[in-house]
């Protein structure tokens, strides 16, 4: 019994010879297809390479672009000479230039001996598969498909586009049931044979040469009406990305290849000198003979599109910015954003620094300028303080100060002063963002400036309403961050009881034991100063309930509990 290998073969020849020689060094025929578009002096350089193998062959060269119909045209010349002058091949294994195998051709012989009436193939129905890529499923078997993808991609699509507009419907040639799978198969003599002389094969032909990318279903959906036995499964390890581009192996996948167990895969980089020197011998230690288990590396392939795909968390990359939703989360860590507390309370940002441990921002929107923690004009990875570099693009301003100072927790200062139009919507819809907001508390420097009545009516007026719209992007259903809102009446009565949960919730030290509290600011004639703001037609609900008479040290009988927004 023998196996015979079919190869195509369309660039780096020199790797070409080197795998045919390594087959047929175990006994194994091999019939090849040199792509047509090749130069006549290269096939020829590469014809005469290899006329020292008496077992080598040369088919009819068919122009083999990818997703038509000369791929298939030139597996069935191959297969075809294969049957005719090698009698005793059993199975005939399709693979390409670019393949390599992984472990000893003997192995693979003894394999195939002892299934001798298995064909592997991958073979699926359109309703089973997950990786058709490009919108076409069925249709790809009820349309007709004349011009290629590549090279005629506006055709391609006008006249799929045509055909559903009339609704085009192709009949499918004697009922049978379109499969699909890869590329790469392994068949029984039996299978292949009654495939290549089935009397009704120019229909077939006729019909999937107008099939898009057939060299994925023809002999997928044939085998279904010959085969004994299928495995739906190929031999050949064959990785392809979520655009449906194969994976590309190099010199660094060696471990990687030797753990999947398979016994061929593609695709080898050509210059991969340290794979073809370790995989193309047979000795009995190239590989453990074992079943082959592709699912064993699975595991990585899913990591590694799932990192081209998604990336890192709070890192831009090419193939994902700027479109939105693909940016897997704006940061890459955890962050605290204080509204109204250092209004409300004297030299708060030394004092939350000295409780938790982090880094303590002023207002990094602030129109000035990005108020960096103690004063500093650049901070890690370069940034400014400038407030026109930082407004210029916001999202990548923030995204970098969490990435660069990743391992380290940061909080800042925000209010309705700063400049957050462009970024409120990406924090509060940030997991990683705890925002805590007393609401209302701006108005406590208007209290205590010493400003024209009238300009501070006016100034309370446009900042009530700057963080009126605010609140309702914390508040809306899209919103994803640890959002906790006070009123600043409701949060005067019992401070201590949100700032332990808030530094709880940060969870760098229990502010329990501490001796030192943050100080709150004189708050005496700040109910006088809300009433005088009512009696000039401005009325600033979004202090809350605050009497006239309030003060720090006079405290309602009943305490509301504190918004909570989970």
């Amino acid at each position: 019994m023998s196996v015979g290998i079919i190869m195509l073969v369309h660039t780096a020849f020199d790797r070409a010879e080197q795998v045919a020689r390594h087959w047929a060094a175990s006994g194994c025929p091999i019939v090849i297809h040199a792509d047509k578009s090749v130069p006549t002096k290269t096939y020829n350089a590469f014809v005469k390479s290899l006329s020292d193998l008496p077992d080598v062959r040369f088919c009819k060269r068919h122009r083999c672009e990818w997703g038509t119909w000369g791929l298939v045209a030139a597996t069935q010349s191959a297969a075809q000479i294969m049957l005719d002058e090698f009698k005793d091949v059993r199975h005939v294994y399709l693979a390409s230039g670019s393949c390599l195998p992984l472990r000893p051709v003997q192995e693979l012989i003894d394999y195939l001996a002892e299934r001798p009436q298995t064909d592997f193939i991958e073979s699926a129905t359109t309703a089973d598969v997950p990786w058709t890529i490009g919108g076409l499923d069925h249709e790809r078997f009820t349309l007709r498909f004349p011009f290629s993808w590549r090279k005629n991609k506006y055709l391609f699509d006008r006249y799929v586009a045509l055909q559903r507009r009339l609704r085009f419907k192709r009949r499918i040639p004697n009922g049978i049931v379109p499969h699909m799978g890869s590329q790469w198969w392994c068949l029984t003599r039996q299978t292949l044979s009654a495939i290549l002389s089935d009397p009704e094969r120019p229909i077939y032909d006729r019909y999937f040469r107008h099939v898009w990318i057939p060299d994925e279903s023809y002999f997928q959906t044939l085998a279904r009406q010959y085969s004994l036995q299928i495995e739906s499964r190929s031999l050949t390890l064959s990785k392809f990305d979520y655009q449906g581009k194969p994976h590309i192996f190099y010199d660094d996948h060696l471990q990687l290849l030797r753990r999947s167990d398979c016994f061929v895969a593609r695709k080898i980089w050509p210059f991969a000198n340290r794979l073809y020197d370790a995989f193309l011998t047979d000795s009995a230690t190239a590989m453990k003979q074992t079943e082959p288990n592709p699912g064993k590396i699975d595991r990585i392939f899913a990591k590694a599109v799932d990192r081209r795909t998604r990336g890192r968390p709070g890192l831009y990359m090419q193939s994902r910015f700027p479109v939105e939703g693909r940016e897997n989360g704006l940061t890459c860590a955890q962050y605290s954003v204080f509204e109204g507390f250092a209004d409300l309370f004297e030299n708060f940002e030394p004092w939350l620094a000295r409780a938790t441990g982090t880094r303590v921002h002023g207002h990094l929107f602030a129109p000035e300028r990005a108020e960096f923690s103690d004063g500093q004009t650049v901070m890690n990875g370069a940034l400014s303080d400038s407030a026109a570099l930082r407004d210029y693009n916001p999202r990548a301003f923030f995204a970098s100060l969490i990435w660069n100072t990743r391992g380290e927790r940061q909080c800042f200062q925000m209010g309705p002063r700063d400049h957050i139009k462009n970024i409120e919507w990406d924090i509060a819809k940030d997991p990683n963002a705890q925002i805590s907001v007393i609401t209302g508390a701006w108005a406590v420097p208007l209290f205590k400036s010493n400003q024209n009545f009238g300009d501070i009516r006016q100034e309370a007026a446009r900042l009530q309403q700057i963080e009126s719209k605010h609140l309702e992007v914390l508040r809306s259903p899209w919103a994803k961050a640890r959002i906790r809102i006070w009123t600043m009446a409701e949060f005067i009565e019992a401070p201590m009881e949100p700032l332990q949960t808030i530094i709880d919730e940060i969870g760098q030290q229990n502010m329990r034991g501490l001796s030192e509290v943050p100080r709150m600011a004189d708050l005496n004639g700040f109910g006088q100063f809300l009433q005088n703001l009512k009696n000039q037609g401005m009325h600033p609900y979004l202090m809350g309930d605050f009497p006239v008479a309030h003060g720090p040290h006079e405290p309602q009988q009943n305490k509301p509990k504190p918004y909570l927004v989970q």
